[in-house]
């Protein structure tokens, strides 16, 4: 067994990478970096600069922003500045209200807003606002990840600074060196009472997922797939469920629903699909609430370790990464052991890998529906111990070999794409 510091240590990464988030986390980092600007410059300004790394831009260009029925980065500016408070981290804008989303309106109109891509070399993940009014001004750097403040500068007087040379600032949490063994066994092996935490992210995601059923959030593919004219094509199935729960989940964030949902890594969506298939499955064939707590965590951390050598943003869909977690955590309900879950793992890398991720916005649920099924796939696979081999294609017969297959590729392979993808986008007539 690992050891109590050891796992004191995972426990507190988990902690530090799985919390709650309302609304897309790349506007609403910026959003955060707005309000720490405002807080710095001590009232609301007349001016607002914001520049941004492409990874940002792209990721925050069509995604709904909870409570205003808006899409983009703008009105998350405006309520950055009107009422968020920095103390919240990625639920910087639970104080919303429609008269902040009136002034928000009226700040836009004014023209006091400005965003642009930041000039020369940055973080992939990099946000830099200034606040100005008069003589006064505030400057605030995000930089590596998304609640991760590097720079703070009052009126020419810095107040903070942890700057870092370009690509050195740690995409994610590499505090804890993790191998795909150590996760199994952290997840299968210690004491449950150090795992129940894990328990919010059901009861979070679950929570939206539920609620995006009842209503007209993003493209409704939850609803769509679960209605009963589509049960002769899909069926109501085990299957069919966890799908239709996972893709409610990501309408309703997408959408602008002003729901917090469990993330990881960053990521709103990341956290709905290591999460929501897992507890579908597991509520389906009833387990137990033990059963349910390890796949849980397994599929989390799972998703955290790939993560480490991935970065925060990329070309490459984080639910991609998620889904290998979420199949991991079915292959262990399934009743399966290391070297199933390490196939599970093969079997995803073999097939999704490469697939695009052209920025957050309601179609990323369709993406998360072929994730989900993915996962499912691979786990059935594995359980009858049929695995891609490493004749084929990128993987390896070394797990941790083949997972660092496919992060090379997602965050150094797909760099000309990601470029090709920002370009597409802001070329667009709107």
């Amino acid at each position: 067994m690992l050891s109590v510091e050891t796992r004191k240590e995972i426990i507190a990464l988990i902690n530090r990478e799985v919390v709650p988030a309302t609304g897309c986390t790349e506007p609403v980092a910026v959003s955060l970096c707005t309000a720490k600007a405002v807080e710095t410059l001590g009232f609301l300004p007349q001016s607002i600069e914001v520049r941004l790394s492409p990874n940002i831009l792209k990721n925050a260009m069509g995604v709904g922003i909870p409570g205003t029925g808006m899409i983009g980065l703008p009105i998350a500016v405006a309520l950055g500045a009107i009422v968020g408070r920095s103390e919240y981290n990625l639920e910087v804008l639970k104080d919303t209200t429609p008269e902040a989303v009136e002034q928000g309106r009226r700040m836009i109109d004014d023209g006091c807003i400005n965003i642009a891509l930041k000039e020369g070399a940055c973080d992939m993940l990099y946000i830099e606002v200034t606040v100005s009014a008069g003589d006064d001004s505030a400057t605030v750097v995000i930089a590596g990840a998304h609640t991760n403040f590097v720079y703070i500068e009052h009126n020419g007087v810095v107040l903070h600074d942890r700057r870092t040379p370009v690509g050195a600032v740690a995409s994610s949490d590499k505090s804890v060196e993790l191998t795909f063994e150590k996760v199994w066994e952290f997840a299968t092996a210690s004491p449950i009472d150090e795992l129940s935490f894990i328990l919010k992210a059901r009861d979070l995601n679950k929570a939206v997922a539920e609620e995006s059923l009842k209503g007209e959030w993003g493209h409704c593919l939850g609803r769509t797939i679960s209605a009963a004219p589509q049960q002769t094509i899909f069926g109501d199935t085990t299957f069919t469920r966890m799908v239709s729960y996972t893709s409610a989940a990501c309408d309703a964030r997408m959408g602008g629903a002003k729901i917090p949902v469990m993330s990881n890594s960053g990521s709103g969506n990341q956290g709905i699909a290591s999460t929501l298939p897992v507890v579908v499955y597991a509520e389906e064939i009833k387990a137990s609430e033990e059963q349910l707590i390890r796949a849980l965590i397994l599929s989390h951390l799972t998703v955290i370790y790939i993560k480490q050598s991935l970065g925060r943003l990329s070309a490459l869909c984080g639910c991609v990464v998620a889904s290998t977690g979420s199949s991991c955590g079915i292959t262990y309900l399934m009743g399966c052991g290391y070297a199933e879950a390490a196939m599970a793992v093969k079997n995803m890398v073999a097939n999704l890998t490469g697939v695009i991720c052209d920025g957050a916005k309601p179609s990323c649920a369709l993406k998360l529906a072929s994730a989900v099924s993915t996962a499912m796939f691979s786990a059935v696979m594995a359980k009858e111990h049929r695995c891609v081999t490493s004749l084929e294609g990128i993987v390896d017969d070394d797990v941790d070999k083949s997972i660092r297959n496919l992060t090379s590729i997602g965050s150094q392979g797909m760099q000309q794409t990601d470029s090709m993808i920002l370009s597409i986008m802001t070329s667009k007539k709107r």
